[in-house]
């Protein structure tokens, strides 16, 4: 199910049939450097995850991770989409990229509309964004869309930092 349209992507829901697209993109390096492993390691583990994950925040906040595919050919390239997590008072945006389509601004392109979305859509009047201190280029696109920086925070009981960007409308 479309939710945006962008010159050149189409942003649409998540389901248990991309599967084996999430499975590749949440095992890439860069996804294992700067969110995390989430243990996900076969498609039936995959498969739940997102409808536990996103389907089911679709259904308790009308918003989510969407998947992020190119018009032409409709190619799955990587997810953009609102979440809100336990950990943040906030509704935030995220995002992740198969690394074949960096450089080109496909996550710009994404971003930027589900930042809109968020407001005009979903009523959202703050928006923040987590990222990893050494996250250079995600942090360089946080501030691009608008977003400043506002805070490191602790989320994780390992000591671990994360920078936290907000935007208010």
């Amino acid at each position: 199910m479309k939710v945006l349209e962008t010159e050149r992507l189409i942003l649409r829901k998540l389901n248990g049939d991309d599967a084996a697209f999430y499975l590749r993109l949440v095992n890439e390096p860069s996804w294992l450097q700067f969110i995390g492993d989430r243990g996900i390691r076969t498609v039936d583990e995959a498969r739940a995850r997102l409808l536990s994950g996103p389907v089911a925040m679709y259904e308790s906040h009308g918003f989510g991770f969407y998947m992020v595919e190119l018009k032409d050919g409709a190619v799955p390239i990587g997810i953009c989409g609102l979440v809100k997590r336990e950990t943040l008072p906030d509704v935030d945006i995220g995002y992740a990229f198969l690394p074949e389509f960096w450089g080109r601004g496909y996550a710009y392109e994404a971003a930027a509309a589900v930042l809109e979305y968020g407001n005009s859509v979903c009523g959202l009047q703050r928006i923040v964004a987590i990222t990893s201190p050494d996250n250079y280029q995600s942090i360089k696109l946080l501030e691009k869309i608008g977003l400043r920086f506002e805070a490191i925070l602790e989320l994780k009981n390992d000591g671990s930092k994360t920078k936290l960007f907000a935007c208010q409308f």
